[in-house]
């Protein structure tokens, strides 16, 4: 089993990386393999509405010049989806969303009905509002939403503020838990129930 997690900021070694990055490695602690995909920073289209790729059922966006396509192409080998981005003025990132909006409408069957959840990362405010823009298409996809102890939320604002989020992390590691137990559950594995919640590790911004 296989969870694709898609890191959708510009910065590829920043917050959201640090957040995804915890994930694979609880995820990989469970017996799932994972794999993190930058969108980059270069330029992405945004859709166009030319309906091209579902009028020829194409599978695929018909512009194929930017990261958008070779994102789509691994939705078959995926199990499950996990979606991260920074927070920009309460919303996630523009080019991240002309990702998943061009993605699904071209290639939607190859991720519809598998388990998903997206990671919101911000300084402070305007996470909640990112956290359920993401989590949108995943309900119209019929995609079951994984939770985790929290909001998958991570605070941090320069590079590397997220890992002194104790509590932040601490929800990344119990979404891959309860990531790994849902795909378990359905895909034949005799997995027990629900997993264990550690600890609680709360963790304050006051400076």
């Amino acid at each position: 089993m296989k969870v694709l997690l898609i890191n959708g900021s510009p910065r590829q070694k920043g917050n959201t990386a640090i957040a995804l990055e915890e994930v694979a490695k609880q995820l990989d602690r469970e017996g799932i393999e994972s794999e993190i995909v930058w969108i980059g920073n270069k330029p992405i289209r945004g859709c166009t509405a030319c309906d091209q790729c579902a009028a020829s059922n194409l599978g695929r966006c018909v512009f194929d010049d930017d990261i958008c396509n070779r994102i789509s192409e691994k939705f078959e080998q995926a199990n499950a989806l996990i979606v991260g981005s920074p927070v920009y003025y309460g919303q996630p990132n523009g080019a991240l969303l002309s990702v998943l909006q061009r993605a699904f409408y071209s290639n939607g069957e190859n991720i519809s009905g598998k388990p998903a959840a997206s990671i919101a990362v911000c300084r402070r405010g305007g996470a909640t509002a990112a956290f359920e823009i993401l989590n949108m298409p995943f309900q119209m996809m019929n995609m079951p939403v994984v939770t985790s102890q929290y909001w998958n939320i991570v605070y941090g604002r320069t590079a590397g503020e997220a890992a002194m989020d104790k509590e932040g992390l601490q929800t990344m590691r119990t979404l891959a838990r309860n990531m790994a137990w849902l795909l378990k559950s359905t895909h034949g594995a005799k997995a027990p129930g629900r997993p264990a919640d550690e600890p609680w590790e709360s963790t304050h911004f006051i400076r």
